[in-house]
């Protein structure tokens, strides 16, 4: 394994801190961002309390003078870049705010679109670049309530396809990886808003609109999100690029 650099963002809880953790754990250096410092250096501390190498950075993916900033004093070129960040927002249509709908879009296909313009021209002078997007099953499927996530989800992939034809001449990739559920504050907060937006218990959520539609019915973890992750910035992943993989349990192959 070649050792890399690689930039996470949104890693100050939830799915980007444990890919960041388990990231790091196998011997990467890992460059945990967050739109506040203070989650982010928290991470790093674990991370290097175990022994793995880190440094963090507030960075506000919605901003160019942020993303430039942040990618001005990281310690060393970022050869993997992990487009995490992402909020969730529960509502029907008629009742979603505008500026809400439009912030989810800024920050989850926007973001991605700008952090990844900003690290290419390095990857493409270095000639080696991975990207790998944190999509989500709302990324192919479609579940009521959640029009702006899964709009700027289902965005992703479209991007994902055009930046892969576009660096098709130099050894960069870009993939999204498509959880269903992963146990994370985010989550969590969902099974409280899917309870109030749908009259039914937290537990019905979990059982019922979460859990059911996967054959397997388990929440997906840390780690294989990161196995995946860690796979494709391999050099085996080379000529995979522009794809989706889904981590859902079964629940697309029905």
């Amino acid at each position: 394994m070649t050792a890399r650099c690689i930039l996470i963002t949104g890693a100050g809880s939830g799915i980007g801190a444990g890919v960041a953790a388990e990231l790091a754990a196998a011997g990467h250096h890992v460059v945990v961002t967050d739109v506040a410092l203070a989650p982010a250096q928290s991470v790093v501390d674990g991370i290097r309390a175990a022994g793995g190498s880190a440094e963090a950075f507030a960075l506000d993916v919605t901003s160019d003078t942020s993303v430039a900033t942040a990618l001005a004093n990281v310690s060393r070129p970022i050869d993997v870049l992990v487009n995490n960040a992402g909020l969730q927002h529960v509502a029907p249509l008629e009742e979603f705010p505008m500026e809400k709908w439009d912030f989810l879009v800024q920050v989850m296909l926007i973001g991605v679109a700008r952090l990844t313009r900003a690290v290419l021209p390095g990857m493409r002078a270095r000639g080696f670049g991975r990207i790998v997007n944190i999509g989500s099953i709302h990324s192919l499927v479609a579940s009521p309530y959640k029009s702006a996530y899964v709009s700027a989800k289902h965005g992703l992939v479209g991007f994902s396809k055009v930046i892969a034809l576009e660096t098709a001449d130099t050894d960069i990739t870009i993939n999204t990886i498509c959880p269903t559920y992963v146990k994370t504050p985010l989550v969590d907060k969902q099974i409280a808003d899917q309870a109030r937006t749908r009259g039914i218990p937290e537990d019905a959520v979990v059982r019922e609109v979460m859990l059911k539609p996967m054959p397997k019915g388990v929440f997906i973890g840390f780690d294989e999100l990161a196995g995946i992750a860690a796979f494709l910035i391999g050099p085996h992943a080379r000529n995979i690029t522009g794809h989706t993989i889904e981590v859902d349990g079964g629940w697309t192959v029905q």
